[in-house]
């Protein structure tokens, strides 16, 4: 980043068209909550911040207007930086329940950050059932939701015991070391995202570069094309006009075990089991709301991390975007994640993530006229946003207490009205939604479909998981003799080949 004087630093391309996608209607803020069944200790959490997120420069620095026009902000010093300006301490109202905590979410979503001073807030909430909950709100130009999910991890321990020793974070570059779980965790995302972004990752590092890279190619003047041309998603109850006012809700925590059976089962991945969750509730709940799904499809914006793995968190904005589009009218479980794994794979190996970071950086540096001309086209393509980040799977610990259970939301990016957030944590799986309160008042009910989604997953895991105990009682030798004479066991409707998905192993 080129830097400005000691202390100051222009924000990056990409930052700064994050900056200028701030919206009334449509904030750039990451919103988080950190769940726990006991009280934390305000002291503790002040002191835990105070030790580690301010060593991040960004968590003491504002944005600053340029004097110049068509120049980037600037980041500088804040000179009346408090951190007492930033850690607010909240008493949840009775009855201090899940419903509760989510009215006070809808507020702080729906609540702009401060401009004047750093673009972070933290909310201790105490009363939330015997324990306490912790709302991050943080905004989108200081980095991605990777880099953020990674800043707030690295206040964690793997114990009751708070490290008192503050890791180097490397003031001047804003870096840190990834925990060896978050290291894992983030390798699983790595793999995913590889099939998408294969062999981009090396220039990266040169995003002015991206777009003209991406454009001497056939393959990147195809997906510039492709995404340029793509016809406008269309129309239903949940796109349209934005106000101001947004809602949130999440499941109950899905066990991530489960997910990977159901998986092996349908042959499909932990990331393809849970988009076809999600793609069938938003069939469900449009349907109940009496809208026609049948033959429905549209478009998922979902980011992709271009980072390595194994590199030292660097804050700011480096991801790019696909568009998925999502089988949303198909409503059988297995044909819908089928329907979907082939869509993920004709992603694979192009560079339209690519393109899109290369378009980012471009209107980052563009009139604001532009800019949202850019920002309507793009959004006019897609109907939500999908995350996925894979948390770490061991129980960590914030300020001495036990976390239950972490979720987030990130700003629905081209004025879409609906976001989804998938995170995995400590063997459990959280889905959230935010929505538009204009378009999708009840996220509640979309929320009920996804569960009931799932549980058709789950139905289809019973069913496998008895065909097990049947083919155990039974000869192994019938099985064995009928699918070697090419009659169709009758196990085999799981995974839809002519063989059951037992013998499907064995062979």
């Amino acid at each position: 980043m080129s830097k400005r004087g000691k202390n100051r630093a222009l924000l990056s391309p990409a930052d700064n068209a994050w900056l200028r996608m701030e919206h009334p209607t449509n904030l750039m803020m990451i919103s988080g909550v950190f769940l726990f069944e006991e009280p934390l200790q305000f002291g503790r959490v002040r002191q835990v911040l105070q030790e580690r997120l301010l060593a991040f420069d960004r968590f003491r620095q504002r944005v600053v207007e340029p004097k110049v026009p068509f120049q980037p902000a600037l980041w500088e010093d804040d000179p009346h930086f408090d951190i007492d300006a930033h850690l607010h301490r909240i008493a949840l109202p009775a009855p201090g329940d899940k419903a509760t905590l989510q009215e006070l979410m809808n507020d702080l979503m729906s609540s702009p950050l401060d401009f004047t001073k750093p673009l972070w807030q933290m909310h201790l909430v105490e009363g939330y059932g015997s324990g306490s909950a912790l709302i991050c709100r943080l905004h989108h130009c200081i980095a991605d939701g990777i880099a953020l999910v990674r800043v707030l991890l690295s206040l964690t321990d793997t114990s009751t015991e708070v490290d008192s020793t503050t890791p180097d974070r490397g003031r001047g570059d804003t870096r840190a070391t990834p925990s060896p779980g978050w290291t894992q965790a983030l390798g699983s995302a790595e793999k995913l995202a590889s099939r998408v972004v294969d062999g981009t990752r090396q220039i990266v590092t040169k995003p002015e570069r991206l777009l003209k890279l991406a454009l001497m190619g056939a393959s990147g003047t195809a997906s510039l094309a492709r995404l340029l041309l793509l016809p406008p998603d269309p129309p239903t109850p949940i796109k349209g006009t934005l106000g101001v006012r947004k809602h949130c809700a999440w499941t109950e925590p899905l066990a991530l075990a489960d997910v990977k059976a159901i998986g092996r089962v349908t042959g499909g991945t932990v990331n393809d089991v849970l988009l076809s969750v999600v793609s069938g509730a938003v069939g469900r709940y449009l349907r109940y709301r009496e809208f026609s799904t049948s033959g429905l499809n549209f478009r998922a914006v979902v980011p992709v991390n271009l980072r390595p793995p194994d590199e030292p968190l660097r804050l700011g904005n480096a991801f790019g975007l696909v568009f998925l589009p999502l089988p949303v009218g198909i409503r059988d479980p297995l044909d819908r994640l089928i329907e979907l794994k082939k869509r993920m794979d004709e992603l694979k190996g192009t560079p339209e993530a690519v393109v899109a970071f290369g378009i980012l950086n471009a209107i980052g540096l563009a009139t604001d006229e532009i800019e949202q001309l850019v920002v309507e086209m793009f959004g006019k393509k897609a109907t939500a946003v999908m995350t996925n980040v894979p948390g770490p799977q061991e129980q960590l610990y914030f300020a001495g207490s036990a976390i239950d259970g972490i979720m987030f939301w990130v700003p629905q990016s081209g004025r879409l009205g609906l976001g989804i957030s998938i995170l995995s944590y400590n063997q459990e799986v959280l889905i959230g939604v935010a929505t538009d309160a204009g378009l999708i008042p009840d996220p509640h009910a979309l929320v009920e479909a996804v569960q009931a989604e799932f549980e058709e997953y789950m139905g289809l895991l019973r069913l496998a998981r008895k065909a097990d105990a049947e083919h155990s009682t039974r000869s192994d030798r019938r099985c064995a003799a009928a699918t070697k004479s090419g009659r169709r066991c009758k196990n085999s409707a799981v995974t839809g080949s002519p063989y059951c998905h037992v013998h499907q192993a064995a062979d």
